[in-house]
């Protein structure tokens, strides 16, 4: 006990070097200190006075000490400080920007360095609040905005404004020591004056004399006495360039529609209007018709068949109308019209290529010979709709619809069916394909009588042995070298005859291999007339039909004799005239009966 009471007696004998702080216009007793510096505030808070804005803090010092720092700070609870500053040297001034804290009750710090004692001596000022009431900027608009409401640069408030015109800006704002108001990020050149502090008029009527077409920021700034400030911003533009129309799409790569219905794309997503207010519709007047509006990219008409023009033109939010500019619709939806074939002579004869050729018309568009062209096949019966010899239809040469086509051996062809059709397109694309048609394949040789040189030497005979002779010359021709044999041969029969009697065989001659290859054979042959009446002479060329022909038809010569029963018939020679002089003979008639009715 007794260590202790002497302990406690040293602690109580020991000096006290802390001070604990005064309050202006507080009673406080200092405890035992070696510093005998006095802080005072020349000029600080009094109790419970309410501060705003920038307030001047201003210090004094007494005694005999040395202050060689200050510590300026504030706080709200009393425990934790934030310092103000930090003063070194006479004046010992600073301010307080209470603007930057939040309303409240605070209490300030003052603490001296005292060199001399190497002690700090503290000062503590009476509660205070702080009551700052900042700008409240209740109204920031413009007049006569034509389009959108400025609250975003996404929806700024548009203007069709002219180069002179006028903006007019309002504004107001709430607060208790209000003073004056700028306005900055117009339009310009320049910015107009301060709104305050003398006047305030609560807003501007301004204009440059030379708006420019473009985008600005316009940014209210509110003052009060306080040195407080409140800003505002509006986003506005000017526009006086209405919008230009891109390439609009008619659906059709060629120009040309198929379809009476055409949908025109791209009205609203191809226009530009720049910088400006953007596209509120666009307008369609067809063949300088009518203006129709559309707010839409996409816009159908329905058109007739022919060239139409379209002219659009687009105007954007504020009411500037952009320029026209036109496209060319054309429509076709008729298909083409079908021609006329023209095909070489098909003989087994042929060599190389033969030309095939079909005739279409397009009244409209027009046909589109890139993209038609012919097909061909062989068949062996001239029907149907798929060559039944080739088996598939096959490309001609060439495109187009002047064509050829080519075999190495038209000679194996030989009465077989070249089988073609037509695939025709016009430029907007309308086709048709035409039904097949059929052109036989025949042989190249043909032998026929020389209807000239063949004929009989008398007409009229008395018929027997001695006095019915006539004598038949025929001159069997051909249209190339032949180098076979052929049969030829006399037939008779009465001319008053059934049907069903048969004509009588009289000669048959086969003539040598090689006696054709000069073309020709004059024949001779002794026919007598047996009885009285007309008889019919035929002049047959290979009547078994050996040799396939070009024309089996003219195979075939027909003559007439007489045998007379008369006694006084002179067997004069018989004539024929030629087909020239029966030709004459007709003119003359027709020359003499043309007199006669006149």
């Amino acid at each position: 006990m007794a260590s202790v009471l002497c302990l406690m007696m040293v602690i109580a004998s020991m000096p006290n070097s802390q001070v604990e702080g005064d309050y202006l216009g507080d009673e406080y007793s200092a405890q035992e200190s070696n510093s005998d510096v006095v802080i005072s505030y020349s000029n600080g808070p009094s109790s419970g006075q309410s501060l705003t804005g920038v307030y001047t803090l201003s210090f004094s010092f007494s005694g005999t000490g040395t202050v060689t720092s200050l510590d300026v700070e504030i706080s709200d609870d009393s425990t934790t400080w934030s310092n103000i500053a930090t003063l070194t040297s006479s004046p010992w001034v600073t301010y307080l920007d209470t603007t930057v804290l939040t309303n409240g009750t605070y209490e300030l710090r003052a603490t001296a360095y005292d060199s001399s004692a190497s002690e700090n001596v503290i000062q503590l000022s009476p509660s205070f609040t702080i009551d700052n009431q900042v700008p409240v900027i209740t109204e920031f608009s413009i007049n006569n905005i034509e389009y959108g409401t400025g609250t975003s640069a996404s929806d700024r408030a548009w203007f069709s404004t002219a180069t002179d015109g006028t903006l007019e800006f309002s504004w107001n704002a709430a607060d208790d020591d209000l003073l004056r108001a700028t306005l900055t990020n117009v339009p310009g050149p320049g910015t107009p004056a301060s709104d305050g502090p003398s006047t305030i008029n609560y807003g501007w009527d301004w204009s440059s004399g030379d708006f420019t077409e473009g985008t600005w920021n316009p940014r209210l700034t509110v003052y009060d006495s306080s040195g407080l400030t409140a800003t505002q911003t509006m986003f506005i533009g000017i526009d006086r360039t209405g919008p230009s129309i891109g390439t609009v799409s008619t659906g059709s790569s060629t120009g040309w529609s198929t379809s009476s219905s055409v949908t025109l794309t791209g009205l609203v997503n191809t226009v530009d209007d720049g910088l400006g207010s953007g596209v509120a519709f666009t307008e369609i007047s067809l063949d300088n018709n009518v203006w129709t509006q559309t707010g839409g990219d996409s816009y159908s008409l329905t058109l007739n068949d022919g060239i139409h023009t379209i002219s659009l033109r687009a105007t954007d939010n504020v009411g500037n109308v952009g320029p026209t500019s036109q496209i060319t619709v054309q429509v076709d939806t008729e298909a083409p019209i079908e021609g006329q074939w023209n095909v070489d002579e098909l003989t087994t004869a042929l060599i190389g290529a033969a030309s095939v050729e079909f005739t279409a018309t397009d009244f409209t568009s027009g046909v589109d010979i890139a993209n038609s062209f012919i097909e061909y096949g062989f068949d062996s019966n001239g029907f149907g709709q798929t060559p039944d010899i080739s088996g598939t239809w096959q490309p001609s040469m060439g495109t187009g619809l002047d064509s050829t086509v080519a075999q190495s051996s038209w000679a194996t062809k030989s009465r077989q069916y070249l089988m073609l059709r037509a695939t025709v397109m016009d430029v907007a694309g309308n086709t048709i394909v035409t039904n097949p048609v059929f052109y036989q394949i025949l042989p190249s040789i043909d032998f026929q009588w020389n209807l000239t040189e063949t004929n009989i030497d008398r007409l009229v005979v008395k018929p027997g042995d001695n006095t019915g002779n006539v004598t038949v010359t025929g001159l069997l021709e051909v249209n190339e070298n032949y180098g076979g044999s052929i049969t030829v041969r006399l037939e008779a029969a009465p001319a008053d005859r059934f049907a069903d009697v048969a004509w009588t065989i009289i000669d048959s001659r086969t003539l040598d291999a090689g006696s054709m290859t000069d073309k020709s054979e004059l024949l001779i042959w002794n026919y007598t007339v047996p009885n009285e009446g007309q008889y019919d002479l035929r002049l047959v060329i290979d009547p078994t039909d050996v040799i396939d022909e070009y024309n089996e038809g003219n195979n075939e010569n027909y003559m007439v004799v007489t045998g007379a029963s008369v006694s006084s018939v002179i067997n004069a020679p018989s004539f024929m005239p030629s087909i020239g002089a029966i030709f004459l003979c007709a003119l003359i008639i027709t020359f003499i009966q043309r007199n006669t009715r006149d």
